[in-house]
């Protein structure tokens, strides 16, 4: 396929040699002393580049998968070389007009003392040792939380908590900020975490769990309270909050979205007895809005790759 990719680029004539590498030599694309900037093709040694496989992934991808939109979620320190990689596959004919390639970048994490990991020193800590930190984190808060769960559900629901954890931290931050990777405070029960979110779910899945009557009338004409006029109107914001962050690229709107409708859900439970309502209709109201906040809280969450636990 890389033969390919070389052999049309110089049929098209796009290669240009250089030392004994070929390389794609674009119009506007220089280096800091101003000289032209190659896109490195193929070395001197006959070995391809990064440039010739991401080429050769764009023509796939438009080709054989007939995508319509490439998304590359890639360190925000490539943006110049797939600027290149872009104008190349367009130059070429094999990213049309009507195809959009977008480059997603994204920030550093950090460690607590401020400094980006290192990964070439080795002072970078593995993807395991991140995770085990948070699950260890998580172990503590469901530990004082839930101290009577069955074995295997604590198990399953410290796991949940402590990956939903590291996820939610990096998704939550704007996606090209840095930020500080701290397991104390990604697994706290306060704040905007996923813990948070994941224990406002449960509570939901807690109410339906105790109530002794079916309830499935709603009769609008019942008067509301504040609280639950505000989680209405919160809930009723998902589906353009979706349409946004599929527009952005920006999935930290979901995260604010999720935290502002749990914050909503926290103030209805606080003045707006469920399990204790004054009559028939009012249970009716209440227990729709539980059911719908936990439904919406938990795809939300699972839109993120996060588990929403039925206990925590």
């Amino acid at each position: 396929m890389l033969d390919v990719i070389v052999a049309e680029l110089d049929a098209k004539g796009l290669l240009t040699e250089s030392d004994g590498a070929q390389c794609v030599f674009l119009d506007g694309f220089e280096d800091a002393e101003g000289e032209p900037l190659p896109l490195l093709v193929r070395k001197s040694d006959g070995g391809y580049g990064y440039a010739a496989t991401d080429l050769a992934a764009v023509r796939y991808r438009v080709d054989d998968l007939k995508a319509t939109r490439l998304l590359y979620v890639v360190d925000s320190r490539q943006a110049l070389h797939l600027r290149m990689v872009f104008e190349t596959a367009r130059q070429a004919g094999w990213l049309p007009e009507d195809v959009e390639a977008v480059h997603v970048p994204f920030g550093t994490m950090l460690g607590t003392d401020g400094r980006p990991f290192k990964s070439r020193s080795g002072d970078t800590p593995r993807l395991k040792e991140l995770l085990d930190a948070a699950i260890a984190g998580a172990r503590t808060v469901v530990a004082e939380k839930s101290p009577d769960l069955p074995p295997d559900e604590f198990e399953h629901v410290v796991q949940a908590a402590g990956i939903g954890a590291v996820k939610y931290a990096d998704l939550s931050n704007a996606r090209v900020k840095d930020y500080v990777f701290d397991p104390d405070r990604m697994v706290s029960l306060t704040g905007n975490t996923s813990v948070y979110l994941q224990y406002a779910h449960a509570r939901t899945c807690s109410v339906q769990r105790k109530l002794e009557v079916e309830v499935s009338d709603v009769d609008p004409t019942v008067p509301i309270h504040r609280a639950e006029r505000a989680l209405i109107l919160t809930l009723d914001e998902f589906g353009a909050v979706l349409a946004d962050v599929a527009e952005t690229l920006e999935p930290h709107r979901l995260c604010t979205y999720l935290y502002e409708l749990a914050k909503a859900f926290s103030d209805f439970w606080q003045h707006c007895p469920v399990l204790k309502a004054d009559d028939a209709a009012q249970l009716g109201i209440r227990v729709a809005l539980v059911r719908l906040t936990g439904r919406t809280l938990a795809q939300g969450l699972e839109l993120l790759g996060i588990e929403a636990p039925q206990r925590l």
